[in-house]
């Protein structure tokens, strides 16, 4: 999600001022970077990296059923094809608000 849709999600009817990118600030967040593509592997519900050391990238106990991504791979912000909307996280906040602050 965008910063903004979660300020509207938490608090929809607040007014929001948009001040700008301020100093060491980033627009986009990068989980998974080229360096670690050789060493990470796709599931159906996440990605795993696993240690280059002692060949452990390649071992079959550890990678299962992960399928290996491509060399170039990357998970940003930047290039996410799937968004929660607005109203799929106010619904759960709803759900989860007495876990909310303290997990």
């Amino acid at each position: 999600m965008k910063v903004t849709d979660v300020a509207h999600a938490c608090v929809s009817n607040a007014k929001h001022e948009i001040v700008g990118i301020r100093p060491g600030e980033k627009l986009h967040e990068q989980m998974i970077g080229t360096e670690d593509a050789l060493h990470t592997y796709e599931y159906p519900e996440h990605f795993k990296i696993l240690p280059a050391i002692h060949n452990w990238s390649n071992d079959p106990y550890r990678i299962k059923d992960g399928m290996k991504v491509a060399e170039d791979f990357t998970y940003c912000s930047d290039n996410n094809t799937e968004w929660m909307s607005i109203e799929t996280l106010q619904v759960w906040i709803d759900q989860n608000r007495e876990k909310v602050g303290k997990i």
